[in-house]
């Protein structure tokens, strides 16, 4: 199973496996990552499940789509090029080892 660590702004660590499939979202609320509100469930509307993507992986985790672009404009902390919403990154063994930095802020 592919692994994910999230990275709290204090820079305490969590790392979690998640199977194939399962959203970055998903995987940190089931897992009680805290920071991650997720409010809109994972429909890309909220951009409450902002997160950074470390740089080793932003080419790996693909472009965000038009409607991510859109709602990272919305997001509480600023956006970066490595901004993206973790409801519409989807784990793969690809992603293996995936670090992804959360914001001081989601709403």
């Amino acid at each position: 199973m592919p692994r994910i660590t999230y990275i709290q702004p204090d820079g305490t660590e969590q790392c979690v496996e998640v199977a194939d499939g399962v959203s970055v979202m998903h995987a940190a609320l089931a897992s009680g990552v805290s920071g991650i509100l997720a409010e809109c469930g994972g429909a890309a509307s909220c951009a409450t499940c902002h997160v950074y993507v470390d740089a080793a992986f932003s080419e790996r985790v693909g472009p965000c789509g038009e409607d991510e672009d859109a709602m990272l404009d919305c997001t509480a902390s600023a956006r970066t090029s490595l901004s993206r919403l973790s409801c519409q990154i989807e784990m793969s063994d690809e992603l293996d080892g995936l670090i992804v930095h959360l914001p001081e802020a989601q709403a």
